[in-house]
């Protein structure tokens, strides 16, 4: 059972105690000669609910908080990055049933976006949008080509990190420059075999999606694409970092 759903029930037996407690319970207890002393499961549902239903518009509608588990977003993301995610950046959509309802935008290639697993919607990930429906992708010798036209790179120097992300040192970061005009640093690691994948074509209502981290990431190459309303948010920021330790550094990054 995901968080999501539980809270969604939580803030609902929450709140329907706290109405009937409200319209039922409580003017009987103060026309009794004695009122006796309000129940504990009241108090605690009257007092909590407030809490869970404002937790609850603000991860389902407004922003959310995920914690990157891995590599693949590096150089861009690194483990221990807590980061918010916005949640209404491609629409306003129902929690549990992820029914939009109100459109806003539709995601542009180069967004670093959160998205259910397709594989396992319970499993949530994020990756940079790459192709977009009707896009022809193909990988090749660590060169993206979309529609037939390679992507220019351009070549930064050697990556150096800390702690876990001191795993990636000496590896390649190269600036990739999306069509659109959408710039972002990518990590090749020149030691491994490249993960090439022959020409797919995105289907409508699919993105593909791949990590920055190119020679180590689990994406689009390897499970295909993710459908639309899998699609949970963009990210825009780090608001903090904790790798066997806490990194201020990281603090109020923006993710490009």
């Amino acid at each position: 059972m995901s968080f999501e759903l539980i809270l969604v029930i939580v803030t609902a037996i929450t709140g329907v105690i706290a109405y009937v407690d409200k319209v039922v319970w409580r003017p009987k207890r103060l026309s009794a000669m004695m009122p006796e002393k309000e129940p504990i499961l009241i108090e605690y549902a009257r007092s909590l609910f407030p809490v869970f239903l404002v937790v609850l518009i603000l991860r389902s509608f407004i922003i959310e908080p995920f914690r990157i588990p891995s590599g693949s977003m590096y150089p861009t993301l690194q483990i221990g990055d807590f980061i918010a995610v916005n949640k209404f950046s491609y629409g306003v959509k129902l929690p549990v049933l992820q029914t939009k309802i109100i459109p806003i935008s539709d995601p542009q290639r180069g967004d670093v976006v959160v998205f259910k697993y397709p594989n396992d919607p319970d499993v949530d990930y994020i990756k940079r949008v790459i192709g977009l429906p009707g896009d022809k992708i193909t990988y090749v010798g660590r060169t993206l080509f979309i529609n037939g036209k390679a992507v220019p790179q351009q070549y930064i120097g050697k990556y150096h990190g800390t702690e876990s992300s001191a795993i990636m040192n000496g590896a390649s970061v190269v600036e990739e420059d999306l069509p659109g005009g959408k710039k972002h640093q990518i990590l090749l690691d020149m030691e491994k075999s490249s993960r090439d994948m022959d020409t797919v074509t995105v289907p409508e209502g699919h993105y593909f999606m791949m990590g920055d981290n190119r020679d180590h990431s689990n994406d689009s190459r390897f499970w295909g694409f993710v459908p639309e309303k899998n699609l949970k948010g963009k990210a825009f920021g780090i608001w903090m970092n904790w790798d066997d330790g806490l990194h201020l550094n990281r603090l109020g990054t923006g993710i490009q």
